[in-house]
């Protein structure tokens, strides 16, 4: 198995505000516990995510993923909308591991953020380092996405966490259905990543029957050859209780799948899209 999201980082209240101080996320998540949990798990290569929206975010998972061989691949961040872009990803686009760019555009207050003039500007530059851009939106940001994506029909494209739906126990919503639906029809949409679902679970319990829905539907629009395994560890564990637990429920939900269909769901898909 290859997680195609992860995330790392040495925990400071200031550099990471997005985590409450009294949440299970307030620690350190470093190598040492990537390790840990990847070896429990049968897990044997990684893709870790940025967390911080600082250059200095993406040199840093750069040494870490110089210094582990598990780690293949780096999804760092750069400021997209500086005028001199360019000069970042010539830095950053030389180190062999360093494989996409994401920005969190699900945090930005305007929803059309992601049809900014100069936000777009920065990414029609990404192809020219064969670089991936990272997609990380909730779902009420579908019909942005869609249009967005149409605009740069030469740049490869990863959807993070099933686009975030609005996961409600016995049901999928319409809106990301349909959302979905669109995206798959764009071939430039290399992969969707069956990861962060449990923390857009809106109950107070996690029904496992509709995580698996979700993932059915996900398999039933994009097909086995563009889904991907991730945990979204640690901030899975802000729902669920072990690393482990996440990777044996994928597991489960490909067990009856081909072996070719389990192995490209698992790894294969992960490793095209990314060029691993």
């Amino acid at each position: 198995m290859l997680d195609a999201h992860h995330h790392l980082w040495k925990y400071n209240a200031s550099q990471y505000p997005w985590i409450e101080e009294d949440s299970v996320l307030a620690q350190d998540y470093l190598l040492s516990e990537l390790s840990e949990n990847t070896t429990a798990a049968g897990v044997t290569g990684t893709v870790a995510v940025q967390a911080r929206q600082t250059l200095e975010e993406s040199d840093w998972l750069i040494e870490l993923a110089n210094q582990c061989d598990l780690i293949q691949g780096v999804v760092g961040w750069v400021p997209l909308a500086d005028a001199d872009v360019a000069g970042h990803l010539d830095r950053l686009a030389q180190f062999r591991k360093f494989k996409a760019v994401r920005h969190v555009v699900q945090d930005e207050p305007d929803d059309n953020f992601i049809l900014g003039t100069e936000f777009n500007r920065g990414i029609t530059k990404l192809k020219d380092y064969g670089l991936v851009y990272d997609i990380l939106i909730f779902q009420r940001h579908l019909p942005q996405t869609i249009k967005f994506v149409d605009q740069h029909p030469d740049q490869s494209f990863v959807i993070d966490h099933i686009a975030k739906p609005v996961i409600h126990n016995g049901r999928i919503e319409d809106e990301w259905r349909n959302g979905m639906t669109a995206l798959a029809e764009r071939d430039n949409v290399r992969a969707v990543k069956i990861s962060g679902m449990v923390t857009e679970v809106t109950n107070n319990q996690i029904d496992e029957a509709t995580l698996r829905n979700y993932f059915a539907e996900s398999l039933e629009i994009f097909g086995p050859e563009r889904l991907c395994f991730g945990t979204d560890w640690p901030v899975c564990l802000l729902r669920i209780d072990s690393y482990v637990n996440w990777a044996n429920s994928v597991r489960s939900y490909v067990a009856d799948l081909t072996v070719d269909e389990q192995n490209a769901i698992l790894h294969k898909n992960c490793e095209k899209a990314y060029r691993l």
